[in-house]
């Protein structure tokens, strides 16, 4: 006989990686406390940070 070639399953964690969430652009955003105020557009803005990778955006109300 000649070689056995194991046909197993892939594992999840194999399967999905380098497949993360924020990659994919699903962030987990949570408010920045302050509240800083935009001089060159006039109103507040709001700063959101992503919980698990750490990005930034904001947002003028």
């Amino acid at each position: 006989m000649g070689n056995v070639i194991p046909f197993k399953k892939p594992a999840a964690s194999d399967q999905h990686k380098g497949k993360t969430l924020c990659k994919s652009g699903f962030h987990k955003w949570e408010v920045v406390q302050g509240n800083p105020f935009d001089v060159k557009q006039g109103k507040m803005v709001t700063r959101f940070r992503c919980h698990r990778c750490g990005a930034v955006k904001t947002e003028a109300r």
